[in-house]
């Protein structure tokens, strides 16, 4: 690339004020009392806050997003249907904890048990669900064992439906917002239950949990959890304008702690950092000159287009370029990779986007070839 077309796409692209980082970059500096917590912007994977996001740990009732999971996945493919009426056993009935009060011997439909165990996080209705569709609590645990390696939750294990104690359920910050995600993106139809703030069943009136639903931040779910093993926890997602956060905290001492960490810890990121667009998807970047080929040039294509989180800070001092080797040689297909787009922004790591030929350059033939080797020889590149 000549310095001349460097220069330029760098004025363009400063001239929008556009600006990028690498999604596993450096981790800002903010602190947290939370014994595990993961903070991600859902549209890049901008990873903003992470503290034993690997370690394993007791989910608590934020497994019960798993069992939700499958449930939709059910309904989506119409295995099941809302309407659908499951039977409550003794053990459904005797589950301790958390209830949504279903009365043994009876029946109840899958959508008051999903807000049963959304709204009011029913141990008793996820029991249900599991033995209406596994055939048994354990049986249904390992198919959620089977669906989590499946979506690529690697540090999860599951042996109840309801998270309730026990040494082999087991899961990870990072896993749980991978599978809030998945929960968002695959199930759009659904999610709306977790937006809800109370339902009423059997005359019992119970609100949601989430503290981010009852502040202005754009909380659309997900859901809490405390055991005295895992402290309070909670994973959740915010969407203001067209960003969409996601965090997940557990270990906290207080029911009063988790709501205040996480509306700080959601008003930090939206407040301190924003997403930029590059380059949409199919837009020209560049165009790049062609050894031998039938055409002088071929235009350098984004395929998938560039948004990238960045802080507001680090925005205004971005670098961009664009590197590959000069001349690039013919024959090119369409698609193929030829270049790449590097941009970087003090304290933070190189973020590359894969550059494609947009279109074919066959080669010349050898009379062509001949020419221009001796244009080159006689003139230099031009």
């Amino acid at each position: 690339m000549t310095h001349r077309r460097l220069r330029n796409a760098l004025s363009i692209l400063a001239a929008a004020g556009l600006a990028a980082v690498l999604a596993s970059a450096p981790v800002s500096a903010i602190e947290t009392t939370a014994r595990e917590a993961f903070l991600v912007d859902a549209t890049t994977g901008r990873v903003l806050l992470d503290k034993n996001s690997d370690v394993s740990m007791p989910p608590a009732s934020m497994s019960k997003i798993m069992t939700t999971y499958m449930v939709f996945e059910r309904l989506k493919d119409g295995r099941l249907s809302l309407d659908d009426e499951l039977p409550v056993s003794e053990k459904a009935w005797r589950m301790g904890g958390s209830k949504m009060f279903v009365e043994v011997g009876k029946t109840v439909r899958v959508e008051d048990l999903l807000r049963g165990v959304i709204v009011q996080s029913g141990n008793d209705a996820c029991i249900v669900l599991a033995e209406g569709l596994g055939g048994t609590e354990e049986a249904f645990a390992e198919e959620m064992n089977r669906k989590a390696r499946e979506i690529g939750l690697t540090g999860s294990s599951f042996a109840n439906a309801t998270g309730w104690p026990d040494p082999n359920q087991r899961m990870t910050a990072r896993d749980l917002a991978t599978l809030a995600k998945r929960i968002i993106e695959d199930f759009p139809e659904y999610y709306h239950y977790y937006a809800e703030t109370e339902f009423t069943y059997g005359g019992i009136r119970q609100m949601n949990r989430n503290p981010l639903l009852y502040k202005s931040l754009g909380a659309d779910g997900l859901k809490t959890g405390h055991t005295e093993e895992a402290g309070y926890g909670l994973t959740a997602s915010v969407v203001q304008g067209e960003r969409r956060i996601i965090l997940v905290l557990n270990g906290l001492d207080s029911r009063k702690a988790r709501g205040e960490e996480s509306a700080r810890l959601i008003g930090w990121a939206m407040r301190e950092y924003d997403n930029y667009t590059l380059f949409k998807p199919g837009e020209t970047v560049d165009q790049a000159p062609v050894w031998l080929g039938e055409a002088a040039n071929v235009p350098l294509v984004m395929p998938e287009g560039a948004t990238v989180t960045l802080s507001r800070k680090a925005r205004r001092d971005m670098r961009v370029k664009v590197v590959y080797d000069a001349p690039i040689p013919a024959p090119l297909r369409a698609g193929q990779e030829v270049a790449k787009l590097v941009v970087a922004a003090p304290g933070e790591e190189p973020l590359e986007f894969p550059l494609m030929a947009g279109a074919d350059v066959e080669r010349l033939g050898i009379f062509g070839r001949i020419t221009a080797s001796l244009e080159y020889l006689v003139f230099g590149a031009q």
